[in-house]
């Protein structure tokens, strides 16, 4: 089969029946592919752009100015030893945490492309930084789909367990090609004098940036619709719950995970039906480790000719959706999900799922600066503290 596709006139033959086939469907059901390019840009509208575009700008200025090798330099005694990459990538690290799919990749690729981390670190960092947010997990999986607060912040802790847990086991990836010890990272500069220019380049390729993902989310809402309407998506799934029977799966559960295979926010939305609490959580847990075909197709865009590796990015989102799920499935049995939490818990992770467009713009941009000004005074305390040093070995 491998050599059957390794062959040019196969590949261009399937790819010219798949382009024909995706004609057909438009023409067949032109109206439903309307409604569904406007639920995707109402997505983008409401949830995209207000939670990524400040985070990008963030991103790119914190590697712009310098500001992640002064963290790099405070974080070094933390990062090299648990995930084997400098400290610097602690920017990745705690942006992609905060602010989502595909802000922790994104500034990945940024810090290679600045020479502030090897290739193989680059590579490592991609496995495990690329993460959901906290307000995408609390409010929309948490409180939308399953209407619990307890959920979303068990679903969370499991993320980012096994987030941490995938960056430990690819501290062993391509060890023997790590950089050399005596070879040493440029000094860290804080250039101030720069910031106009970075603000205004930041600014422009947050807007790009951004706007490539609408466009991919917008695509994947179109594609998904068009899947369930021609009766592929649900073929599908009638096949793989036939071969998978004796695992238990049902057609029902392999259609809801091909759809958040392909697009995260579509298969989360089909766990909020029928079936045992404890499968729509771990399938819930392993849809958001894998964030699906949408996302990684974003992520690959950005990646485009840098020459890192894709294969270790998708390995890692596998392993990251598998270890997620059993966490939650671990989780479940310790902690009795039908028990009350805190009233103001519930009331602010309840309020998150009901942000409009503006209140969420605002309170992602607020947080955006808020991080921002935390990497300045990491960058200002480690200055000081190298010009505290340099002026003691005066003599």
């Amino acid at each position: 089969m491998s050599k059957l596709l390794g062959r040019q006139r196969v590949r261009d033959l399937l790819l010219g029946l798949g382009l024909l086939c995706a004609t057909l469907a438009l023409m067949l059901y032109p109206g439903q592919a309307m409604q569904a390019v406007r639920d995707g840009l109402s997505l983008c509208y409401n949830v995209i752009i207000p939670s990524l575009f400040p985070f990008f700008v963030l991103s790119s200025l914190v590697v712009e100015l310098g500001l992640a090798g002064y963290l790099g330099r405070l974080l070094e005694g933390i990062m090299r030893p648990v995930f084997n990459v400098g400290g610097a990538c602690a920017s990745a690290f705690a942006l992609g945490f905060i602010g989502g799919y595909p802000v922790g990749a994104k500034t990945a690729i940024n810090l290679y492309e600045k020479g502030m981390c090897t290739k193989t670190e680059a590579e490592r960092l991609l496995a495990f930084c690329n993460n959901s947010g906290p307000a995408f997990i609390l409010g929309v999986v948490g409180a939308g789909v399953f209407a619990s607060s307890r959920v979303g912040v068990l679903l969370y802790l499991a993320h980012a367990a096994a987030s941490a847990c995938v960056g430990v086991l690819f501290r062993f990836y391509k060890t023997g090609s790590d950089r050399p010890e005596g070879r040493q990272r440029p000094r860290p500069q804080f250039q101030a004098q720069r910031f106009s220019a970075a603000f205004t380049g930041s600014v422009r390729n947050a807007f790009l940036s951004t706007l490539n993902i609408c466009a991919f989310v917008v695509f994947f809402s179109v594609v998904i619709k068009l899947l369930f309407l021609s009766g592929v998506l649900p073929g599908l799934a009638r096949l793989m719950g036939a071969a998978l029977a004796p695992l238990g799966l049902t057609p029902r559960w392999a259609e809801r995970l091909l759809t958040g295979a392909i697009e995260l926010s579509s298969g989360v939305s089909t766990l909020a039906g029928e079936g045992a609490l404890a499968g729509r959580l771990s399938m819930a847990a392993f849809m958001l480790g894998w964030a699906g075909v949408s996302v990684h197709c974003q992520v690959l865009s950005f990646i485009g000719g840098s020459g890192l590796s894709v294969g270790t990015y998708l390995v890692g989102k596998l392993l990251h959706g598998g270890l997620s799920a059993l966490f939650v499935a671990g989780l479940t049995r310790l902690i009795p999900l039908e028990a009350p939490v805190s009233a103001y818990l519930a009331e602010q992770v309840d309020g998150i799922a009901a942000l409009d467009f503006h209140t969420a713009l605002t309170i992602s941009t607020v947080c955006a600066w808020v991080v921002f000004l935390f990497f300045l005074l990491v960058a200002a305390a480690a200055l000081q503290k190298g010009v505290g040093k340099g002026r003691g070995s005066v003599v």
